[in-house]
């Protein structure tokens, strides 16, 4: 099992979103790497929700129920997968306190802030989640 993250604007898909729904569809990205990282998941990872724009803090957690598959609605080649929520986080973990700690130097949320969709190396994962 691995782990990633999506970043998400909480104005247009929140954890909250996904808690009611239970399932969605993560589609939408066009980075050709971020794709790559969305081709190799597997069913049963697992990915942290980042909210971007104003919270700026890994707000929860779902996992991967479905391979990926392009996305044959899309404007230009993508790639999805289904999630599945899990939880939400009681205390998020914001981007200030991750920028904060070396550990984190070169992660790609520090390294590469635009990127939409990122693998979270193993030995990041236990101080990223929460509650």
């Amino acid at each position: 099992m691995r782990y990633f993250l999506f970043k998400t604007d909480p104005d247009c898909y929140s954890i909250d979103d996904l808690a009611r729904e239970l399932k969605t569809i993560w589609d939408g990205v066009y980075n050709f790497q971020a794709i790559n990282f969305i081709k190799s998941m597997k069913t049963g990872d697992k990915v942290l929700i980042y909210h971007s724009q104003k919270d700026k803090a890994i707000v929860g957690m779902c996992s991967v129920c479905s391979e990926p598959f392009q996305d044959l609605n899309a404007p230009r080649p993508s790639y999805a997968v289904e999630i599945m929520f899990e939880r939400k986080f009681k205390t998020p973990v914001f981007l200030k306190e991750i920028k904060s700690n070396i550990l984190f130097r070169d992660f790609l949320l520090v390294r590469n802030p635009r990127l939409s969709v990122m693998a979270v190396p193993d030995d990041l994962v236990p101080l990223l989640i929460r509650d």
